[in-house]
């Protein structure tokens, strides 16, 4: 892990234009640099970058961040390796934490499989290119298949000759390990000990991470060498580094084009994705041949929601495969699906058509996947009852997964028309499935947090803390006045403590959530800032600042942000507050946390100045010229608005059929509501006739 110290020394070092510029063409516009955004196509420049800030943002789609946030999105790295490659850059030496014995030991085996496979790599490649057999005989399959060379050079493809121990004996007289020969799976021990090629007499394909690391390989027979050979296609067997699970093959030449194009397309093989980046199409990955795993999905969620499925119109290949597709649908994915012509596969059909029509081909054909299946499995099941019912069975249980309320609607009436089949009962059938899974995830978390709460019971007597904000409000009112005593504000609260009945996930478009962004924007730009002078118990004037009145604010009325990096972020802010040159901005922007250095950097960009105006016809008014009237008002409009979706929450919450079972817990619940109720008065009456501010 990089030091924190390394961290501040690149990021004080990387010039965002200057780094930024080895991918765009900037051109300066007042204090700034706009140009074409490199996240998606436009004709119009929308791509700003802010030198004294060191931001950068595309007005079109939103993408940007600090200078780590760009070359995470636009190089596809994490938040370590992004820094790495700043470093790289700007010569700067990386200084991680010293590891323990354990993680050194892991940490330098994995980083000699991955030489090991470096130098096979480069080995199956000089076999190619050099050698006689090479050239005779896995150049020639490999043209004869129309790979360009460029293209075969572009994935690194090589060949391994009919002798079946000369990779082995070439990395031992280069000093590489047996052990690590075996290890990789490059290799395997015979029962006499002897070491044996496991990719002899094949073309191989490396496969790629994220990053470009080879962690595997992939070696097809060819046919004069299919003597005694039963398998066409031999993989690298599970490693250290490799977990055939994790990896699609051909995601590190395909996630730019990915990103750019918004849209993946799944296939199946190896040479399926090569001639498909040949024909022009490079936003292309493969499955290698196994049904999707959920961290392949993930993988592949990075960068885009929507994905296409080539199929070669195998009707059995399809079957099997269209199994594991309801973890994308439960991902929230679109999912769309295109057969190939009869006798096509995405290889082929990729060697006879450019990536115009290859593009415009999938456009007419593509069907979305439920629509899909439904027709796939009508034609199976014909005029039989029995058939048709597991048939709808399929289709509810992949309809009742995604997560979308208004796009499963759309499908059930669909469907409904498709299976001649009355929509009341598919209606049913799919809100009873949602319901056993929410049951089953319902009863899934209470074991869990039963499981917690005896891990964390001590004899020893603890604080107790809340198991749900009582709301109540405080005796001492601590709200900044100039006239009265008024306490310092308490220590920070575990952030982790909150406990609320809006759900987690969905709520960017609530009220309550754009109020409290607006609260966080003033804590990363202003934070550390003076909004006025209070007098303390001993009548000296103190600074009160904008940290200090939005964490009492809150803390008075036992309430707290809703999202989890809102509520870090206010945490470490009352934590570093006092700490001498403590500046919220510089310290969010520079954050260890990719997700918090990312929100930080968006809500400093300038586009996102809450007002400025005119007073009394004058003068522009700032918002930090105005924080002591400003902060307040915002704080007291989020208040009112997110009681108001908790009181709303709380009642659905009732309507649970599991809660409705527990008198106990409704109980709770309607004491919770009567709470919330009695504080929204009291702040009601706080805010008076006033205008509630608009931004």
């Amino acid at each position: 892990m990089i030091d924190q110290a390394t961290i501040d020394k690149i990021m004080d070092a990387a010039q965002i234009v200057d780094v930024v510029s080895e991918f765009v063409t900037l051109r300066r516009r007042g204090v700034n640099y706009i140009g074409l955004c490199p996240f998606h196509n436009e004709k119009t420049p929308s791509f700003s970058v802010s030198p004294s800030k060191g931001v950068c943002k595309c007005f079109s789609c939103g993408k940007g961040g600090n200078v780590v946030h760009f070359i995470m999105e636009h190089e596809q790295l994490s938040y370590y390796e992004a820094l790495k490659w700043l470093a790289k850059k700007y010569n700067i030496e990386i200084k991680e934490r010293e590891l323990t014995d354990e993680e050194k030991q892991a940490h330098s085996l994995r980083e000699s499989l991955f030489v090991v496979n470096q130098f096979a790599s480069e080995y199956f490649q000089d076999i190619l290119y050099n050698n006689i057999d090479g050239q005779r005989i896995g150049m020639t399959y490999l043209r004869g298949r129309g790979f360009r060379d460029d293209i075969i050079k572009k994935f690194q493809l090589g060949y391994s000759t009919d002798n079946r121990d000369a990779l082995a004996r070439a990395a031992l007289q280069k000093g590489y390990k047996e052990d690590f020969l075996v290890k990789t799976g490059l290799c395997y021990r015979k029962e006499d000990g002897t070491l044996r090629d496991r990719f002899w007499g094949r073309v191989i394909f490396p496969v790629h991470t994220i990053s470009g690391k080879i962690v595997a390989f992939g070696g097809r027979v060819l046919s004069a060498a299919t003597k005694n050979v039963q398998m066409k296609y031999v993989n690298s067997p599970e490693s250290e580094i490799y977990h055939k699970s994790k990896e699609l093959y051909g995601i590190f030449f395909a996630k730019q084009a990915i990103v750019r194009q918004d849209r993946c397309f799944l296939v199946e093989g190896y040479t399926d994705v090569i001639s498909m980046h040949q024909s022009g199409i490079e936003n292309v990955v493969a499955s290698s041949g196994t049904a999707l795993t959920s961290d392949q999905i993930r993988l592949i969620h990075r960068f885009t929601n929507n994905i296409t499925v080539l199929y070669d119109g195998d009707g059995a290949g399809i079957k099997a495969s269209i199994r594991g597709i309801d973890m994308l649908l439960e991902e929230g994915m679109n999912i769309k699906v295109c057969l190939l012509p009869d006798g096509d596969d995405p290889d082929s059909f990729a060697r006879k058509h450019n990536a115009t029509d290859y593009q415009a081909y999938i456009n007419d054909h593509e069907v979305d996947f439920i629509r899909f299946k439904t027709n796939l499995l009508l034609e199976e099941a014909g005029k039989d009852p029995i058939k048709r019912a597991a048939l709808i069975s399929s289709i509810v249980k992949s309809i009742s997964v995604i997560p979308d309320a208004i796009v499963r609607s759309v499908y059930i009436r669909e469907c409904s028309q498709l299976l001649q089949m009355e929509e009341k009962i598919l209606i049913e059938a799919t809100s009873k499935l949602i319901e056993q899974a929410r049951e089953t995830k319902f009863k899934e978390q209470q074991r869990k947090k039963e499981r917690e709460q005896r891990m964390t019971e001590t004899p020893a007597v603890q604080p107790s803390v809340p198991d749900t904000p009582t709301n109540e409000p405080q005796a001492t009112d601590t709200t900044p006045d100039l006239n009265n005593n008024t306490p310092l504000p308490p220590e920070p609260t575990p952030a982790n403590t909150y406990t609320s009945y809006i759900p987690a996930e969905g709520n960017e478009q609530k009220v309550f959530y754009a109020k409290e962004e607006d609260l966080v924007r003033m804590l990363i730009r202003y934070g550390e800032k003076t909004m006025c002078y209070i007098e303390n118990n001993e009548g000296e004037q103190v600074p009160y600042t904008v940290i200090e009145c939005i964490a009492t604010g809150l803390k008075e009325d036992e309430l707290q942000f809703h999202d989890p990096i809102h509520r870090q972020i206010l945490q470490e802010c009352e934590a570093h507050q006092h700490d001498p040159n403590f500046i919220a901005e510089r310290h969010f922007i520079a954050h260890p946390d990719p997700n918090v250095s990312k929100l930080a950097a968006d809500l400093v960009n300038d586009r996102y100045q809450l007002s400025k105006y005119h007073s009394k016809g004058q003068k522009i008014v700032t918002d930090e010229e105005r924080l002591y009237e400003l902060i307040p008002r915002l704080l007291l409009d989020f208040k009112l608005s997110i009681i108001e979706e908790e009181m709303k929450n709380t009642l659905q919450a009732l309507t649970d059929p599991i809660v409705a079972q527990d008198s106990q817990r409704c109980m709770e619940i309607m004491k919770h509501y009567k709470e919330l109720q009695e504080t929204q008065s009291i702040m009601a009456q706080q805010a008076g006739d006033r205008v509630v501010l608009k931004l």
